[in-house]
């Protein structure tokens, strides 16, 4: 059975060999600290594994197999920011516990895992005290001994590391304290980096095509790296069931889709129409849970506005059968699609394609030229799906040029955020304007299909011989909000398409 905990902790070593010898300075009375108390010395053996080209060690993961010491078992450490990370841990096993190993698929595939490094360590540790006897922190010296093949490494270490729920300035005092006695922090984020190094055999750097710095290819590239990393980040987050993990891995999969078609011009759309598709399957898949819950969020937060005396029948009864009839087995698909071959097929398409690019002409231009006209097109193509839209009369012809629309304007907004970093402060307003379409019209699109679901709702209550009555009045809600959108559309559309917002674009 896997078990996490949040870990956040500093690691030091000694910056002199004389610091060294005088060892770790006594913490008492260092802020909260009234006393730390010896808990004796314990020897640790770890394995750590990884893939022939130790994708996990690229990214900042660990994964070993540890005896020794009271959480002796497998542990695997997911970064979270500098000195913070997750760590879960399964059982004691010869092999790496199948719940692990679905954390690390992503990375992994089909590379398989094998030992790389062995650490041996004398672990002296102490407990940081406050002055009610309350655990603050944890203090290690550990003597370590990296072995790899017939390379072989020594250091000394000290880690502290924060208990649950206590205050991390508290590491900020400790490393004062280290500092005035010769220790610093350090290099190394962990123990396996300093071994790769101190060994070495520190990852290989990942190759990086797209032409000389400063193209259009390579900004491009540079940005759809970036969205291809956070898409297999997000995949342990979401097996993890981490709360908005679902909606960081669609982003990534909408931004990698609507990139390769506003850098149609840099990039070859023959290579990546199909990939685009894949990602289309990706996030549609995911959502079916995620876009439930929303439209859940949406009806009863609406229901909770209304009422008691609106509330006729066991309208809120009602609302759980439905719900759980529609999320019945969507996390167990979630799964089964991050466990599945064309996912991992899709992860490998786009690694190759980014690995070899099929770049044209305009990449080899400077991105002040390229990136302006790839996100004007953008925004002409939103102008034209919100004229579309709102010259229909209301109805579903409208709904359905007003969701193009949204979507049109998500695309505008995410071309816009991508060129920033060379666009400035022109091509953030656009983004921002981009975005204002897209919430309105995005709440617009909820509204038509929070509608058809109380529609179903309705005819559910019927059937069921309950009253359809607040079905019915939450449905008119939902038509007047909808139309009070559609209202205000005309008013934004006309800040979001100032000229003064294109003119340093064109």
């Amino acid at each position: 059975m896997a078990d996490t905990k949040r870990e956040i902790e500093r690691k030091f070593e000694f910056s002199k060999a004389k610091s060294a010898r005088r060892g770790v300075p006594d913490l008492t009375g260092t802020a909260a600290i009234a006393a730390v108390s010896d808990q004796g010395t314990v020897d640790l053996d770890a394995v750590y594994y990884d893939t022939p080209d130790q994708r996990l060690a690229a990214d900042g993961l660990t994964l070993r197999r540890r005896t020794g010491g009271a959480d002796e078992g497998w542990h695997l450490k997911l970064p979270v920011s500098p000195g913070v990370r997750d760590e879960i841990g399964a059982s004691l096993s010869d092999t790496v516990p199948p719940s692990l190993a679905a954390l690390v698929r992503s990375r992994v595939r089909g590379a398989g895992l094998r030992p790389q490094v062995r650490l041996v360590s004398s672990r002296r540790v102490s407990h940081l005290l406050d002055a009610e006897g309350a655990l603050l922190a944890e203090l290690s010296t550990d003597e370590v001994l990296a072995e790899r093949g017939d390379t072989t490494a020594a250091w000394t270490e000290v880690e502290v590391e924060l208990a649950d729920g206590v205050d991390p300035e508290l590491l900020d005092a400790v490393e004062k304290a280290f500092r005035k006695a010769g220790l610093k922090v350090s290099d190394a984020p962990s123990k396996l980096a300093r071994a790769l190094a101190e060994t070495d055999a520190e990852p290989p750097a990942r190759h990086v095509g797209g032409g000389p710095e400063g193209t259009a290819g390579a900004h491009v590239l540079a940005y759809l790296r970036e969205q291809r990393d956070a898409l297999v980040a997000q995949d342990p987050a979401v097996r993890r069931a981490l709360p908005d993990s679902v909606h960081q891995m669609r982003v990534a999969s909408r931004r990698l889709r609507s990139a390769f078609k506003t850098y149609r011009k840099v990039i070859d759309r023959a290579a990546t129409d199909p990939i685009g598709e894949e990602l289309r399957w990706l996030a549609a898949e995911l959502g079916v849970d995620r876009d439930q819950e929303v439209l859940l969020e949406r009806i009863q937060g609406h229901l909770g506005e209304l009422p008691r005396t609106l509330l006729i029948g066991p309208v809120r009864s009602r609302l759980r059968v439905w719900n759980t009839a529609r999320r019945s087995g969507s996390r167990r698909r979630a799964l089964a699609v991050l466990d599945s071959a064309r996912y991992v097929a899709l992860l490998d398409a786009l690694d190759a394609l980014l690995d070899s690019p099929p770049l044209k002409q305009a990449a080899a231009r400077p991105p002040q030229e390229v990136l302006p006209k790839a996100v004007l097109r953008d925004y002409e193509r939103l102008a034209g799906r919100v004229a579309t839209g709102l010259s229909l009369d209301a109805g579903h012809e409208r709904d359905l040029a007003l969701h193009d629309a949204r979507k049109a304007a998500k695309r505008l907004r995410y071309a816009a955020e991508s060129a920033e970093p060379v666009l400035g402060k022109p091509a953030k307003h656009l983004a921002k304007a981009g975005k204002s379409v897209q919430n309105l019209l995005g709440d617009h699109q909820d509204s038509v299909v929070a509608r058809e679901a109380l529609r179903g709702l309705g005819a559910q209550a019927t059937a069921a011989g309950e009253s359809a009555f607040t079905w019915g009045v939450l449905h008119a809600r939902e038509e007047s909000l909808a139309e009070r959108r559609e209202r205000e559309l005309p008013d934004i559309w006309s800040e979001a398409s100032d000229p003064a917002l294109r003119a340093a674009l064109e």
